[in-house]
């Protein structure tokens, strides 16, 4: 796609006036990153407050009664049981037990629930859970929002002076708030592992809550580049990755997104193949990968086993700045799941030694 059909988020201009370097991103111009570089932004996520633009996600709100109900037709989750002004992460399945979307919804009273899909997918999930809705409820895109992630240990007291309803949220709480004189929606959640808020904006007033949020010490641009490597060192999946619609929950070790009530209702789309997987066993498992050795392995290295067989493949992999060390993670045959698993990297034509490891691989901050 040439540069002038990619899309832009409202804060295009500021990201190329702050010297971003811009790349194709899911249809967007989007910044990889700032002149500080990734390392030196992921580090500051870690330490201080980073400031993400992910303007690109796709925002939208079922409105109308039942609409917990509804939902629990097209995802696994318990939507009926999540409270007011609560979030939670959950999976837009298919009738082949595949992952359509990774999500997140969120309960705003009793007639909206609002959804955040990836950017990649909004074009396919949002058309797909209108046309399931039962008459009395809509779907309605929230195309004309901004959405920004302030993420890191400094960023609770950046909220607390300007937001004191937003510092006071617990994790995956949200909160109508005011910034800089903007009516914003701001939940306690993220995606690189560190304590942080996800905060909607109108589009018009994205750049000023932007340079608001700039203005306090601590805060500094972040790009996908340091978003990615924080996400991968939190052991959170990258949608068209590590999951996709060829992947089922349970070998994507993301059954813990579908509690008891939902597995025994078994009424969601895909609820066969996917119960029939967990009872079955998958034949692979996602996994973390350690790499001996400071090479890191890039998504689709071959994974092997003792005897050089491939057994996997890896689906994110890079060098972990926090770690100090090459992370990644992939799919393993089942039976070399076992944390510690002696495996082989085949890595620019040489095999090199890993072993399977838990994830996180730098443990999760997020407010408890």
């Amino acid at each position: 796609m040439n540069d002038d059909a990619l899309k832009t988020t409202p804060l295009d201009a500021l990201h190329r006036a702050q010297g971003a370097k811009m790349v194709p991103f899911a249809g967007y111009s989007m910044p990889v990153q700032y002149p500080a570089g990734v390392l030196a932004e992921h580090q500051h996520c870690r330490q201080a407050a980073a400031l993400f633009d992910v303007s690109h996600m796709g925002q939208a709100s079922i409105r109308g009664p039942g609409g917990a109900a509804a939902l629990e037709r097209l995802v696994p989750g318990d939507m009926q049981g999540l409270g007011a002004w609560r979030q939670k992460y959950t999976l837009l399945t298919l009738e082949s037990g595949g992952i359509m979307d990774d999500l997140m919804v969120a309960n705003l009273g009793p007639e909206r629930l609002f959804l955040v899909v990836n950017a990649s997918r909004k074009d396919i999930d949002l058309p797909h859970i209108a046309a399931h809705l039962p008459a009395g409820l809509v779907l309605e895109r929230h195309d004309d929002r901004a959405l920004l992630a302030l993420q890191g240990p400094a960023a609770a007291g950046v909220m607390a002076g300007l937001a004191p309803a937003a510092a006071a949220l617990g994790f995956m709480g949200l909160a109508e708030i005011t910034l800089g004189g903007v009516a914003c929606l701001a939940s306690r959640s993220g995606y690189t592992g560190e304590d942080g808020f996800e905060i909607s904006i109108p589009a018009a007033e994205a750049e000023a809550v932007a340079t608001l949020l700039l203005a306090q010490p601590g805060v500094r641009l972040a790009g996908l580049g340091a978003r990615d490597s924080l996400r991968l060192e939190a052991g959170l999946c990258l949608y068209g990755n590590d999951i996709d619609e060829t992947t089922n929950p349970v070998e994507a070790a993301l059954m813990w997104t579908i509690p008891k009530r939902r597995r025994a209702e078994a009424n969601f789309i895909g609820a066969g193949a996917i119960l029939a997987a967990l009872a079955a066993g998958p034949a692979r498992r996602r996994v973390g990968i350690l790499p001996e050795g400071r090479a890191p392995a890039r998504g689709h290295t071959a994974i092997t086993d003792d005897a050089g067989q491939t057994v996997g493949e890896i689906t994110s992999g890079g060098f972990g700045p926090s770690l100090g060390a090459p992370c990644a993670m992939g799919y393993v045959r089942a039976d070399l799941a076992a944390v510690d698993t002696r495996i082989g990297l085949l890595v620019r034509g040489k095999m090199l030694p890993a072993r399977v490891a838990a994830m996180p691989f730098v443990p999760h901050r997020y407010l408890r």
